[in-house]
């Protein structure tokens, strides 16, 4: 949105109501992520799930360059390179490791703070202005987060709360580096550029941390595995990345706060986690909170 403007043509709203549904998507995509890790988990180690996932997307990112003829940008690799270190390495290792000492519908309450994260970033490097208002909302948000995170571990942050921190980080840091690359790039090729740069990583790290007994893997454990390889690492930052280039990075990355219901119902549904009224109340607060900052200005 200009600041300029006081009225916003219909082609504009359109298109940030068309990022909005797309940065939705996404969420919902990623929502799953937490539960699929925990599951994973119970047969793969950290480090092959985050060099694997990786692995395995960076060869599907490439057939379809390929198959496309995609030049590549060069004026875009650091950009690229770098939403790769965040994306495909940064936030998968630390979920990992946190997944292995809390639930993931915990998780998925603690991750709330990304909306605030992300909106962080969007205005120190990605040129966006939220109101005062917007803050506010966000930074009231992120303390119901924290009040959840410190109370729900015996008044005290666990090492798995830190991780999920430093999870945050990465991926708002991410996610503003690749939404920036989306405003003059298809986001599909941010997130496939990004594979590429990072695949002399992420394949020899799956080589390397690939362990034999890994192959008596369970069939859920296979289907989790390929979840995130597919969904969380690939297909989900198609809609999200082309969504945050269209609706703005700041407003869309406001959705992401739907990702805490959805984790919670596939962490109840699927791993039999029990998502408790307090823990509901904590989500439903934040989320209205959000809403809030829904309706506040962001300018660019």
């Amino acid at each position: 949105m200009d600041a300029r403007n006081t009225t916003q043509p219909a082609h504009a709203f359109s298109r940030e109501t068309i990022g909005l549904a797309l940065g939705t998507l996404g969420v919902v995509i990623f929502g799953g992520t937490l539960p699929a890790t925990r599951v994973a988990l119970a047969t793969f180690s950290p480090w092959f799930v985050t060099h694997g996932r990786a692995a395995m997307a960076s060869l599907a990112a490439a057939l379809l360059l390929l198959v496309l003829r995609k030049r590549f940008p060069r004026s875009d690799a650091p950009a690229l390179f770098l939403a790769g270190l965040l994306l495909v390495f940064g936030f998968p290792i630390f979920s990992s490791i946190a997944m292995q000492t809390v639930p993931a519908s915990h998780g998925g309450v603690v991750l709330g703070v990304l909306p605030l994260t992300t909106s962080i970033f969007a205005a120190i490097i990605g040129g966006e202005r939220p109101s005062a208002f917007f803050w506010i909302c966000g930074v009231a948000g992120a303390a119901l987060v924290v009040t959840f995170a410190i109370s729900d571990s015996g008044m005290q942050l666990s090492s798995g709360d830190l991780f999920l921190f430093l999870a945050a980080l990465s991926a708002s840091l991410g996610y503003v580096v690749s939404g920036k690359l989306s405003r003059h790039m298809p986001g599909w090729e941010v997130i496939c550029w990004s594979l590429i740069l990072t695949a002399p990583i992420s394949i020899p790290g799956a080589l390397l941390s690939w362990h034999p007994e890994f192959a008596a893997a369970s069939s859920a454990q296979t289907f989790a595995f390929f979840y995130l390889c597919f969904g969380s690492m690939f297909l989900g930052f198609f809609a999200w990345n082309v969504g945050l280039g269209m609706g703005g990075i700041a407003r869309v990355s406001q959705v992401q706060l739907l990702q805490s219901f959805v984790t919670l119902a596939i962490s109840a549904f699927l791993l039999g986690e029990l998502v408790g009224v307090r823990t509901l109340v904590f989500a439903l607060a934040v989320i209205a909170i959000v809403a809030l900052g829904r309706r506040a200005r962001v300018t660019r």
